[in-house]
């Protein structure tokens, strides 16, 4: 069980960025700070206020040497449907 402080384990997942798939791992982000957020899914009421927010606050957050990660169940085709749906995510 991890605690706080603890590295967190490695990972590799597929995601997309400015309509490109690629892998995405948790060791290319070593020594920078994560902003590491999990959301239900892709077309869901609840999440486009959060995501959209994250998105308006990456300049602020790769100023302070941080990214952001959005992760959830979907698909790349859903993810690519629906970052245009919402007008583009900058992360």
């Amino acid at each position: 069980m991890l605690t706080i402080a603890d590295p967190a384990p490695d990972f590799t997942l597929p995601g997309i960025y400015r309509d490109k798939a690629s892998d995405y791992r948790l060791r290319d982000k070593r020594g920078r700070w994560l902003v590491l957020f999990f959301y239900p899914n892709d077309f869901s009421f609840v999440c486009p206020t959060e995501v959209k927010g994250f998105s308006r606050l990456t300049p602020a957050f790769h100023s302070q040497g941080a990214d952001i990660l959005g992760v959830s169940v979907d698909s790349i085709d859903s993810h690519r449907a629906w970052i245009q749906e919402i007008g583009g995510v900058d992360y």
